[in-house]
């Protein structure tokens, strides 16, 4: 699929609904060639959601880096259990992982960026290259108001290094439009987001957060600036960190 005029598309789906956005989608690619990626956090569940309703048999995939929250399984497996769907899980490779907890230890993300980026990008990133092989279009529910990393994308973009196009239908969503939704059409969700989490990923790298901080201040809590794990850049690029910490565990 070759999208000649990507900013023309873009203010074309900017006046659509959700709904109208992914009926684009799936009447531009082909069905076997869409995949949406989901670590079972509110957006996903969303997202989850409206494919079940819209599509029969939508690919989705997760990437089960080994250190989930039980409550991640557990919504994982409620969806299962609800859509009656499969899940394509993809595993960090073993001989990467191996390699990596022998050389620096299984806590290795606390002791300064560069380790902590090495675990995300052994645990998230070569996975995710799996993942997205032979996609066309790669569906994220990432937001807007989640990141200052991504107040400036497009629902439809090209990302170059998976050479996949990406989009993001709820992108302009808020929170509250997310959990209205939740609510109103009964969706699972993952219950740490009743303990103060308003992003789930890893076990070790994320915890609660007060009213007062930022969304995404759970994440990585030990360093400063736009956090991320590799998975989403704007532009191929990521804001440089600075770490307030050094953690020896």
């Amino acid at each position: 699929m070759d999208i000649k005029d990507l900013k023309a598309v873009n203010e074309n789906l900017s006046s659509m609904n959700v709904f109208e956005v992914l009926n684009w989608a799936y009447s531009t690619f082909k069905h076997d060639d869409i995949k949406l990626s989901t670590s079972f956090g509110a957006e996903g569940m969303v997202l989850i959601d409206l494919l079940c309703q819209l599509f029969k048999n939508p690919r989705i995939f997760t990437i089960d880096t080994g250190r989930n929250f039980q409550e991640t399984y557990d919504v994982w497996n409620k969806v299962l259990e609800k859509y009656k769907i499969n899940i394509e899980t993809y595993y960090p490779d073993q001989n990467d992982l191996s390699k990596l907890v022998t050389e620096k230890g299984p806590n290795l993300f606390y002791k300064n960026i560069e380790d902590r980026k090495e675990c995300c990008n052994v645990r998230k990133v070569k996975p995710l290259k799996k993942a997205l092989a032979g996609v066309d279009l790669w569906i994220t529910g990432l937001r807007k108001e989640q990141n200052t990393n991504r107040e400036n994308m497009e629902i439809l973009s090209f990302n170059e290094t998976h050479q996949v196009y990406k989009i993001c239908p709820i992108l302009n969503w808020s929170e509250i439009n997310v959990w209205e939704y939740i609510r109103n059409n009964g969706v699972v969700y993952n219950k740490l987001h009743d303990k103060g989490f308003p992003t789930v990923g890893c076990m070790p790298c994320s915890r609660p957060v007060r009213p007062i901080e930022d969304k995404r201040a759970g994440r990585w809590w030990w360093e400063e600036g736009n956090k991320e794990c590799g998975l989403h850049f704007v532009n191929g690029i990521a804001k440089p960190l600075k770490q307030t910490t050094t953690w020896n565990i």
